[in-house]
């Protein structure tokens, strides 16, 4: 069976065990996948990887709330009204 590994690094079970930092560091700030039994098991990312996708995934939902809004009827006012 062929499975998909959606990264350019790799590390084992074993290694990761071994020395996490070392397999951590590896990558280059990259994400890499932990393979056991040469399977993917999960992926390991840096912290500031894992901000940027956690703010990505809100900005999509910001967008998702905003474009649903879109078609409501608009309603002008002007600053002195603030």
């Amino acid at each position: 069976m062929t499975t998909r590994i959606l990264t350019e690094a790799a590390a084992s079970i074993s290694e990761l065990k071994a020395n996490p930092m070392k397999v951590a560091m590896s990558a280059n700030g990259e994400a890499i996948a932990v393979l056991n039994r040469n399977e993917p098991a999960f992926y390991c990312i840096p912290a500031d990887t894992y901000e940027f996708m956690m703010d990505h995934m809100e900005d999509l939902e910001l967008l998702s709330i905003a474009e649903s809004r879109k078609s409501e009827e608009s309603i002008k006012v002007s600053l002195n009204d603030l």
